[in-house]
């Protein structure tokens, strides 16, 4: 069954619900988009878009970019979303690469010679109302590029059975969709939370795109207050921002009900502090494009929990396995660990992406054994609660020791000057490679490398501390907020 059927079934059961919002404006009601969404699908039709064609959006966030969406799913085909901050010529490798029949872009007038529209656009109005084409679950819906930190994108094929579960797994285990629910979109659409979109159509919920077109926090604030139920994901510095926006105004959340992270690593005290000035308003989840945001969740209950015996440690957690998903910690040899074992997180779910669009070697060394090797490193407690400890590939082995940069910045993070930090290897003639770390301070405030090594040394084993810093004035992020560490140790190179 194609997804886009959720669109047409709550259309039609509930056509005067707000369906987009522009900001605190509303543009559509579920009816408005329904026909909006039938008009480009014949609008694509007539320009030969058919099943199994793939279709790219390489756009901002716009009220415009849910009914693309659902217009190239309604015609069969396949959507290609593309990072919007990607450079010109990164994204036409992705179009090449996908064989993308068409691209929606910001201005329609970014690649020439190549089948190209405005997202906004109008289109031909009074297209019959007619269902989506019928479409297999085993079919592709969603072409995903990874962003290619070890080489050029992987397109993650995902079928309309993954979205759909992927759909399911959200109102299962991390946020059930209300009535007044408000899903803000300050996070790309073209990864995740575009992702989460299919959760809030299938309950005939409102959906909110703020004017900025990405994050602001006083700009939401405001949304939150105005329209009140705001769910929203956010990744941790994303969270970060919103909190030092709420200590200086003394705002207390009041309009926000959810708040799902991920992403990245949310450092204790961040959450910590997260929870003080919002209360239980916050689920962590974790995946990643190979299986979208699925792996596994610490439910709002969990995050805020302070009564069991280990409730600080379950909250350093990613929480447990998804309904959908089965989580394993494997060796070197692909064999089972035991509990408290720090090995590969490996996944079997529903959820995993069918394989890598045109790379059947990447597709079967990542889905070996029938299992999708994260390239996650981590460990897993007797109750089934999952622990992060770094990316295999940002491990630093310094005199054949491993050091996780996870935890010399949940160190660094515990100064009170520190405001973001990311700990990466450099090579090392003599221990092969040593720490770096480079240091944002808060506003305000400022550190010397003697005071960070002493708060080092009081908290950390020696071989662990940094033995080099950098100062920069921020950290290189990617569109979802994640720290670029590759650009960090490129920096270290030159």
């Amino acid at each position: 069954m194609s997804i886009a059927n959720w669109l047409y079934q709550a259309a039609r059961a509930w056509p005067a619900r707000p369906a987009v919002h522009d900001g605190a404006a509303l543009k559509q009601d579920y009816a408005g988009l329904l026909q909006d969404v039938c008009d480009r699908a014949a609008d694509l039709s007539s320009r030969g878009i058919g099943p199994g064609d793939r279709v790219a959006i390489f756009a901002r966030n716009a009220p415009d970019y849910i009914a693309a969406i659902h217009a190239v799913l309604w015609v069969g085909a396949a959507v290609v979303p593309v990072n919007h901050k990607l450079h010109p010529r990164e994204a036409e490798w992705i179009l090449d690469h996908s064989g993308a029949r068409l691209v929606f872009t910001d201005g329609g007038d970014l690649f020439g010679g190549r089948p190209e529209l405005a997202l906004s656009a109008p289109v031909a109005g009074g297209a019959p109302v007619t269902p989506p084409v019928a479409r297999e679950g085993g079919d592709l819906g969603w072409l995903f590029y990874t962003s290619g930190t070890t080489g050029r994108p992987k397109g993650v094929m995902l079928t309309h059975d993954c979205m759909i579960q992927t759909s399911l797994s959200y109102a299962t285990d991390v946020d059930r969709p209300q009535q007044g629910d408000h899903m803000l979109y300050a996070a790309p659409m073209s990864h995740g939370a575009g992702l989460y979109m299919f959760s809030q159509i299938r309950a005939a919920g409102a959906h909110v795109v703020p004017p900025s077109r990405g994050f602001d926090s006083a700009e939401i604030r405001d949304l939150a207050l105005h329209l009140g139920g705001l769910v929203m994901f956010a990744a941790p510095t994303m969270v970060k921002r919103l909190i030092a926006l709420a200590r200086e105004t003394g705002w207390d959340g009041t309009g926000l009900r959810t708040i799902i992270y991920g992403g990245g690593p949310m450092y204790a005290a961040d959450i910590d502090e997260a929870l003080a000035q919002f209360g239980p308003r916050f689920v962590q989840i974790y995946g990643q494009g190979e299986s979208p945001m699925t792996i596994s969740c610490l439910s709002r209950d969990l995050v805020a929990d302070t009564t069991h015996p280990r409730w600080r440690e379950r909250r350093a957690s990613v929480g447990v396995a998804q309904a959908a998903c089965r989580i394993a910690i494997l060796g070197p040899d692909d064999a089972p660990l035991p509990a408290g074992e720090t090995g590969e997180i490996c996944v079997k779910a529903p959820t995993v992406m069918q394989g890598y669009w045109q790379n059947p070697q990447a597709s079967a060394e990542t889905l070996r054994g029938g299992w999708l090797h994260t390239g996650d490193l981590g460990h897993m407690d007797a109750d089934g609660f999952l622990y992060l400890t770094d990316r295999s590939k940002d491990v630093i082995i310094s005199g054949g020791t491993n050091i996780y940069p996870r935890e010399v910045e949940e160190v660094l993070l515990r100064h009170p000057a520190v405001f973001e930090v990311a700990v990466v290897g450099e090579p090392e003639p003599e221990w092969g490679e040593q720490v770096v770390a480079f240091v944002v301070f808060a506003p305000g405030a400022t550190a010397d490398v003697a005071t960070l090594d002493r708060w080092c040394r009081d908290n950390i084993a020696g071989f662990k501390r940094p033995k080099r810093y950098e100062f920069p004035e921020s950290l290189p992020k990617n569109s979802y907020g994640k720290v670029l560490k590759t650009e960090l140790r490129d920096r270290l190179k030159r």
